[in-house]
């Protein structure tokens, strides 16, 4: 199985689920880690699953995600599982599956991480992440 992460994290709590989940994702295969800025998305690298990561701000997916999702091409029929950071009661995965629905993509699997008083310290992700995350892993 071959993997593409991308994600963008302002304060390094997105960074850090992104590379707990790499690692865990290595155990199934080959896995590709890519911020919005470092991929063209209007030529992603091939794989057999996307997953796509980002923060809320502003009560909205953050601005480089929701335009790096909009920009997407050629991605009809290809699988993604989408994890959200907020600081709020509700999350933003509805709004990430709006986006890639758009571009005909499949979803697997989605994941919100509340974050805490420590967030912008890169800090702020509450007891049992990683559980969640390797709940998640398990379904990609």
């Amino acid at each position: 199985m071959k993997y593409a992460i991308i994600y963008w994290s302002r304060y390094g709590n997105g960074k850090k689920i992104v590379d707990y989940l790499a690692e865990k994702l290595k155990e199934k295969g080959e896995v590709m880690v890519f911020t919005t800025s470092d991929v063209d998305p209007a030529a992603m690298p091939e794989a057999d699953l996307y997953v796509f990561s980002a923060p809320t701000e502003a009560f909205n997916i953050q601005k480089n995600m929701r335009n790096f999702m909009k920009k997407l091409e050629g991605m009809e029929g290809k699988k993604y599982g989408i994890i959200n950071t907020h600081a709020m009661e509700r999350n933003w995965l509805h709004k990430m599956e709006k986006l890639l629905s758009k571009k005909k993509m499949v979803k697997v699997a989605g994941v919100d991480f509340k974050v805490g008083k420590d967030a912008s310290a890169g800090n702020g992700l509450m007891d049992g992440w990683e559980r969640k995350l390797d709940e998640f892993a398990g379904k990609l």
